[in-house]
């Protein structure tokens, strides 16, 4: 009698689960063995890839052959005491390997200008998230790997402590079921399901703008599903990363990042932060999360002057296709935007007396240290130049959410854990996972859901191939 076949699913388009899939069908060719391998999307194709179909794609690589110096440092300090350290040195250790592997794919690099200030460094795949998708989905289905679009996993089966299959909804049919040796889930966060981003975050919560189409996919459907067959969670259930955005746009992630560079008002036309308490990236998640769900009517305005047009480049940190309101007098401006124009005009007054530092320190590109004077309250502690040269410009901003940081414990083979250790054939990766605490280290999503991706898959090849399962 023929040997029985044996069958990995991947739940999951998106950077990781195409990761996976690839990763696994390349480990099976390479043992000169045969495993069916299945992804299931809940997306349209011409809409597969949740998050990463929209995603810039920034990675925290010095180049593609070798990571920033200090990563594990930066990670540590991160994600502080309760991180886990195994996980994050295999990142680092594979990441060159995975970039290398990505270019055998087709999937060429650039290291991308974007914030103005420093930061660490990043590269970018050419083509950004869309390019991933696109080559690494090209290459599965060279792999024969079956691609069910509009077919969203909702259970996991399992028979004697193993999995053994999976429950899907695709559209316009009955639930059915797909049988699994293994199976790696992929699906991403839960920012978009309304009812969980609630039980976590509050009423507010159902009022997030998502930070691209692709991201109302992400519903929390792997997380659930590994929930109910006993796994551990791990991340910080009340972190997320959410960014600063002009609600005009209709572009995926229309950050405005020259916020440091003014002064940042709520409706009322008080300033409630230091604008220039760091730099963009270690700033911005903390001020779009105060602005959602502490500003009244979650909006604030990034309030500047010509001088913006001096800084060298400064659009390539606004993603925004719209212009900012523009007004020749504050007042103007304020009328403009709705906020009291008394009140702005009183706040603008009163942060130029206090910016009377050299503005030729001023540098966008750094910390500058031109502080304004003690007696401001908030303080602005870098890049106080008055707002004295008309016209005078305001940028919207809302917060968008991009991901959860609340998922799946796993370690750093992707399997995903229980009380009692993995949870056999269950593996995990990308943004499904947890990981993260506090705040996102910069430019690390998209680097882990490719690193442990590929992880995940040719570990769970491994496992099926050496479990032989009956």
């Amino acid at each position: 009698m023929a040997a029985k076949r044996l069958k990995l699913v991947v739940a999951g388009h998106g950077a990781a689960g195409l990761a996976a899939a690839v990763a696994a069908a390349e480990e099976a060719k390479r043992r000169n063995a045969a495993i069916d391998i299945t992804i299931l999307e809940k997306a349209r194709e011409e809409e597969a890839g949740g998050n990463t179909r929209f995603s810039p794609s920034y990675m925290r690589m010095a180049a593609p052959d070798r990571i920033a110096p200090g990563f594990e440092a930066d990670m540590r300090e991160a994600i502080g005491d309760r991180g886990d350290a195994d996980y994050f040195r295999t990142l680092a250790e594979r990441a060159a390997s995975t970039m290398a592997w990505l270019q055998g794919h087709g999937i060429a690099f650039t290291i991308p200008t974007y914030y103005l200030s420093v930061g660490p460094p990043r590269i970018q795949p050419v083509g950004g998230g869309l390019a991933i998708v696109e080559r690494l989905g090209r290459a599965a289905k060279m792999a024969n790997v079956a691609i069910h679009f509009e077919s969203a996993a909702t259970r996991l089966i399992v028979s004697g402590g193993r999995i053994s299959g999976i429950e899907v909804q695709s559209a316009g049919c009955a639930v059915s079921t797909f049988e699994a040796d293994a199976v790696v889930l992929a699906t991403g966060g839960f920012q978009g399901d309304a009812a969980m981003t609630e039980a976590q975050f509050g009423p507010r919560a159902r009022t997030f703008k998502l930070i691209s189409p692709g991201t109302r996919f992400d519903t929390g459907d792997g997380i659930r599903m590994a929930k109910e067959q006993g796994a551990r969670t791990s991340g910080d259930w009340d972190g997320m990363h959410i960014e600063p955005v002009d609600p005009r746009s209709h572009h995926p992630a229309p950050v405005v990042l020259v916020y440091p560079y003014g002064i940042v008002v709520d409706q009322t036309g008080h300033r409630f932060f230091d604008e220039g308490g760091g730099l963009v990236h270690e700033t911005w998640e903390g001020f779009a999360r105060d602005i959602h769900f502490s500003r009244p009517n979650s909006i604030a305005y990034a309030i500047l002057d010509s001088r913006l047009w001096e800084i060298v480049d400064y659009q390539r940190a606004v993603r925004s296709e719209v212009a900012p309101f523009q007004s020749d007098t504050v007042e103007e401006l304020a009328a403009r935007i709705d906020v009291p124009p008394d009140a702005l005009r009183q706040t603008v007054d009163a942060f130029n007396a206090a910016a009377r530092g050299d503005v030729s320190r001023f540098d966008a590109t750094r910390r500058d240290g031109l502080a304004a004077s003690v007696t401001l309250v908030p303080p602005k502690s870098n890049w106080a130049r008055p707002l004295d040269q008309p016209p005078y410009l305001a940028y919207p901003l809302i917060g968008a959410i991009a991901y959860t940081f609340g998922g799946l414990a796993t370690n750093a083979k992707a399997e995903v854990l229980g009380d009692g250790g993995p949870i056999p054939g269950l593996y995990a990766a990308g943004e499904t996972t947890g990981h993260f605490y506090g705040t996102a280290p910069n430019a690390v999503s998209m680097l882990r859901a490719l690193v442990l991706g590929r992880v995940a898959g040719r570990q769970a090849a491994d496992y099926l191939l050496v479990q032989r399962l009956p």
